[in-house]
């Protein structure tokens, strides 16, 4: 019996995420200097990942 195509290897699968989780953005805001400590991390300002 062969495997069904949906159940693939993830790594094949797998690609470049265009959203990002809420610690991402905070990191990367921390890293482009707009994020200060003790701001909230509610409503954060959109963010596109690093190329």
């Amino acid at each position: 019996m062969s495997q069904h195509s949906s159940l693939k290897s993830a790594q094949k699968i797998a690609a470049k995420r265009s959203v990002l989780k809420r610690f991402e953005r905070v990191d990367l805001l921390r890293k482009r200097g707009k994020w200060k400590d003790g701001d909230r991390g509610l409503g954060l300002p959109k963010t596109k990942p690093d190329a």
